[in-house]
């Protein structure tokens, strides 16, 4: 089939493009960031830009496939996300009727029988919008799915691995029924198969039911470590949240909205998606021990892509998500003299824009043990991957265009930086850095934080004196 994946560059949507190229079928992959879709690496999968809350976008994205995955959701945006979804769903909904679309595959959320949190309720009522167009739906209602990237799996991680002892509220007792990543995929690249599924919502859940305590001693047992958990009665969700961004590095806004819809128990009472879709579904313990093991054999990526392995230096203690800091600026000089800049930078060159501070963090390194700045540039002067520059090592190379440097020094996570730079259509140059940090739990977080000041500084001088100096070196246009 024709297929179009809406959301690929989420936990799910990532697993699932590959799993449908594997399946036979000829996929488009769609999402808001056309750099963060070619990063992951798809052969033969194409890569469109398009945004739901942008209609004019839509049809290009959705145009001549059969079926489409909508894989959106907005809880990242904050409080305001219901009615972002509610946008979003409805301009999808149009698009694909307008674009004679087969199928729509929805992942939604399994549904408690009381009301259910904002971020529950804003999953039933995406459904029940994208229901009311013409095009047949097929929803699958997931309970906490166990994979890299899913935002309930990535709190236990973090919670586990650095918190030896937790005050939660009473919602760590709610009944669920975790499912594995694996088996989420393997429903949804079958459901459209399946003529008799077109137009149903099933309800997906594994086959044991237990509480998030019980999924964090669970995830303990695993990795050798054995969380003390005591319940406060008074502890709310919201207060929760506040001390989880603390710990997890979990967009806050995404854990906000988790926590709220852990007050219910989610479970699943339906067999229909069994009857139709007999799978042998894993346990929670083999769940885990899945994705754990994913994360070993996952394939190296110089560029940065969240989650990646290399980019954590293979700890799967350090967070899946990653901290960011970006900063930008247009230049009139060529994209080949901002790389040359770039290219030069570290060793006696030094970093360009307060450079006594950069010398001084490798000073406070090698005081710490670690390797400072003695290192320098490689001989010769042209950078390999491979090659030790200073506190780091090059991991990505691609010449001209960006360069990407993994921290060797001592600090309570990981860091990378990728220095990029392009050709606008204009004719001007952008050069763009940005750092990228997989904390260590609240330690790593408390680091990230308390220096986000003085990098956010040092990044925006960074690549204005890139910027000018290339433009130095530019002779004028005659």
């Amino acid at each position: 089939m024709q297929v179009v994946v809406f959301g690929a560059t989420g936990y799910v949507g990532t697993n699932l493009v590959p799993a449908l190229v594997a399946a036979g079928h000829t996929v488009r992959a769609v999402g808001r960031r056309l750099d963060a879709l070619q990063a992951r690496g798809w052969q033969g999968v194409d890569c469109v830009k398009a945004d739901a809350l942008r209609p004019a976008t839509l049809p290009a994205a959705l145009a001549g496939a059969e079926v489409v995955y909508y894989l959106v959701h907005s809880m990242a945006e904050g409080e305001g996300f219901p009615a972002i979804d509610r946008t979003a769903a409805q301009n999808f909904r149009e698009a694909a009727a307008a674009e004679g679309i087969r199928l729509i595959v929805y992942l939604g959320a399994l549904q408690p029988v009381e009301k259910g949190s904002p971020h529950i309720e804003s999953r039933r009522e995406t459904g029940e919008i994208l229901r009311a167009g013409v095009v047949p739906v097929i929803e699958l209602r997931a309970g906490i799915i166990i994979g890299p990237g899913s935002a309930a799996f990535e709190v236990i991680r973090d919670l586990v691995f650095h918190l030896p002892a937790m005050v939660t509220p009473k919602w760590v007792f709610s009944l669920s029924q975790p499912i594995a990543l694996d088996d989420i995929v393997t429903y949804l690249v079958r459901l459209p198969e399946i003529p008799e599924a077109a137009g149903r919502i099933f309800n997906a859940g594994g086959p044991e039911r237990l509480s998030y305590a019980d999924m964090m001693k669970g995830f303990g047992a695993l990795v050798g470590r054995h969380p003390v958990i005591l319940p406060v009665p008074m502890l709310t969700p919201q207060l929760s949240s506040w001390w989880l961004s603390l710990v997890t590095s979990v967009p806050a806004n995404v854990a906000r909205a988790l926590i709220g819809g852990l007050e219910h128990d989610l479970v699943v009472d339906d067999p229909a998606l069994q009857a139709l879709i007999p799978l042998s579904l894993k346990t929670y313990h083999e769940a885990v021990s899945a994705a754990l093991e994913a994360e070993k054999n996952a394939e190296d990526r110089p560029r940065w892509v969240e989650g990646s392995m290399l980019h954590r230096q293979n700890r799967p203690d350090f967070a899946f998500y990653a901290k960011h800091l970006r900063a930008e600026t247009i230049s009139s000089a060529p994209a080949a003299a901002l790389w040359r800049q770039v290219s030069r930078i570290g060793g006696e060159n030094g970093y360009y824009f307060l450079d006594f501070l950069w010398r001084m963090r490798g000073f406070f390194d090698r005081l710490a043990g670690g390797v400072g700045m003695r290192r320098g540039r490689p001989e010769g002067g042209e950078l390999a991957v491979g090659d030790a520059l200073d506190f780091w090592r090059v991991i990505g190379l691609d010449p001209g265009r960006r360069l990407t440097l993994l921290a060797e020094m001592r600090i309570p996570g990981s860091a990378t930086f990728e220095a990029e730079v392009l050709t606008l259509p204009d004719g001007q140059s952008k050069i763009s850095v940005a750092a990228y940090f997989h904390p260590a739990g609240a330690v790593g977080i408390t680091y990230w934080n308390a220096l986000l000041p003085v990098h956010k500084v040092l990044f925006r001088g960074l690549v204005r004196e890139i910027a000018r100096r290339a433009e130095a070196e530019t002779p004028p246009a005659a």
